[in-house]
């Protein structure tokens, strides 16, 4: 089976081609540049240099979230387009185990983590056994450093921070949380790679998706709605 596996949930883009169980190439970027300038030429890059056709792909992955509101737009916009030019199917992949998947190889806990501002962090927590892959242990949530340090806290094993939340977490916990490591650099950001040994799993699980299917997971409402109702909060108040 080939994947084609997009990630642009982040300041970060890659797409990567999987077949089998060999990752066969992967395109990577870190320069900030707009996602919609970067993406498919990507995609046109890793077929010229593979030898493959968007015809011959079986699946398509995507991040579906958390990250980027407007990343995470143009990159299921991408799959939806190519996915209904050959009516081929997708699977919606999470943004923190793909992540997670990155250390897949660790012996302990993986806890994923991505910067979402004000304290707060994007998360979740697997546990991983080596040879044997993650095993779910905390679902996808945006919560504060401080619920997720009491979360840490109550484990007894290693805990590998992967993500760009993950030095932020590691000086905050640090000295109070036993075990802590960082993922390296080269492992620590989102990539479409990950996501594709994601996606299949999710198609041995028949968890595919067609394009219509395909929606982001935010977590939480964008920053310019969270203001307003903030604001309207306080206009409430004000009247009473």
């Amino acid at each position: 089976m080939k994947i084609l596996a997009l990630d642009t949930s982040s300041l970060a883009a890659s797409a990567a081609l999987w077949e089998d169980g060999q990752l066969l190439g992967e395109n990577y970027t870190n320069v900030h540049l707009t996602h919609s300038r970067t993406i498919m030429p990507m995609v046109e890059q890793l077929f010229s240099n593979t030898g493959c056709r968007l015809e011959e792909v079986d699946l398509f992955g995507v991040s579906t979230g958390p990250g980027s509101f407007t990343g995470l737009r143009i990159g299921l916009a991408a799959v939806k387009g190519m996915t209904f030019s050959v009516q081929k199917p997708c699977a919606g992949v999470s943004t923190l185990e793909a992540l997670a998947q990155n250390l897949s190889f660790a012996d302990g806990l993986v806890c994923p983590v991505m910067d979402a501002r004000c304290k707060q962090v994007y998360t979740a927590l697997f546990a991983c056994t080596p040879g044997q892959g993650l095993t779910r242990l905390v679902e996808d949530s945006a919560m504060s450093l401080e619920d997720l340090e009491k979360i840490l806290q109550t484990q007894n094993r290693p805990v590998f921070l992967v993500g760009d939340g993950a030095q932020l977490c590691y000086n905050e916990f640090n000295g109070r949380v036993d075990h802590l490591l960082v993922a390296p650099a080269s492992l620590l950001h989102q990539r479409a790679a990950s996501v594709a040994q994601v996606a299949g799993r999710l198609a041995r699980e028949n968890k595919l998706l067609t394009p219509g299917e395909l929606v982001p997971s935010y977590l939480r409402l964008p920053q310019a709605q969270r203001e307003l109702l903030a604001r309207k909060s306080k206009e409430r108040k004000a009247e009473d």
